[in-house]
């Protein structure tokens, strides 16, 4: 766990949704980050087209899935974008005060899933070997 990735990822959560998963955790966060890079490019569209509307549900699922997995900063972020969204729906404005906050996003989600990813590589090497491995039995 680097110095920088404490403010993007809390551990603890993403240590406990991994005991919870399992030996599917890699396969399962690699889900997550194909859906991830999906509602980042949906919010980012829906922004550049100023509709509220089509920013809510990604913006939503984004919040969700990052909190689950630990991916703290992205996660409050988006959650910011969709109820920024939702206040535009009920006011039938256009979504134009977040520029700063959709161009966070996409950032830090690489950054976000770099911080996973160095953890899953990390925690793979400190797994210690089967005892017996390799040497001839009976």
């Amino acid at each position: 766990m680097g110095q920088g990735d404490n403010s993007v990822v809390n551990w603890t959560t993403f240590g406990q949704t991994r005991e919870l998963i399992g030996g599917d955790f890699g396969t399962i966060l690699g889900y997550y980050r194909d859906d991830a890079a999906k509602c980042v490019v949906a919010v980012e569209q829906a922004y550049k087209l100023r509709d509220a509307v089509s920013m809510v549900r990604p913006a939503h699922t984004l919040k969700g899935d990052s909190l689950q997995f630990g991916g703290e900063a992205l996660g409050r972020l988006a959650e910011h974008i969709e109820s920024s969204a939702r206040l535009c729906v009920e006011r039938h404005s256009a979504p134009d005060k977040l520029d700063a906050d959709i161009l966070r996003l996409r950032p830090l989600l690489i950054e976000t899933l770099a911080a996973f990813e160095r953890e899953l590589a990390r925690s793979q090497i400190r797994r210690p070997v089967a005892a017996g491995f390799g040497r001839k039995q009976g």
